[in-house]
This record gives structure tokens, sequence and C-alpha cells, in this order.
């Protein structure tokens, strides 16, 4: 069972934090396992329930709604992050840097 899954967003246009974007984890099979929304810091510490397993999971980041509340356009309306947890035990952190036409993700720490 995995310890935590967290998440953090960076909006580069601002330089700040994205609060209040919408996250979802699903199976890769597009399977709902939960959902929740960064907070004032950009982050979500965790999103994981307990006893996810070693298996390959997406992230789905509602960009769209998060620019089109601040009157913003952007080409990326939804931001799909799909990575293998292959070790359960540890922690994983999967952040996002935004920005209405590009993105980029790493593994965390």
């Amino acid at each position: 069972m995995t310890r935590i899954l967290s998440t953090h967003v960076l909006d580069a246009t601002t330089g700040e934090p994205a609060a209040g974007l919408h996250v979802r984890l699903k199976s890769l099979k597009g399977e709902p396992i939960a959902s929740a929304m960064t907070g004032v810091d950009g982050r979500i510490p965790e999103i994981a329930p307990e006893g996810l397993i070693a298996e390959t999971y997406c992230l789905v980041f509602d960009t769209g709604d998060y620019f089109g509340r601040r009157g913003q356009d952007t080409f990326y309306p939804v931001v799909t992050v799909t990575f293998e947890l292959r070790y359960p035990q540890r922690g994983y952190h999967v952040p996002l840097l935004l920005s209405p036409y590009g993105y980029s993700t790493y593994r965390g720490s």
C-alpha cells in the first residue's frame, strides 16, 4: 500500500501557487479513484486513499476551469499526467508547472 501521493501546482504566468485547481486521480482504464482541490498554497498534500497498489495511474488537472476563472484562454483545458507507481511503500509527489500554453512535470520527492 502506498504511503502518500501528493501534488503541487505552480502557475508560471504569475509565479504563484495555483489555488483552487481541481485534480482527479484515475486508474489507467479511467476509473475514478479520488479527487481534490489545490489549497491556497497550490498543494494537495494527499490525494491517494490508503491502499494504492503498484499500477499505472493518471492525475487529471482541470486547467481550463482554472484559467477560465481568471479570464485567460488556454491551449490545454485538461492536463493528464500518467505515471507508474512501482514501489507503493514509498511516497510519491507529482508537481505541475503550468502556464496557459505549456506545462511541465517531474517526479518530485
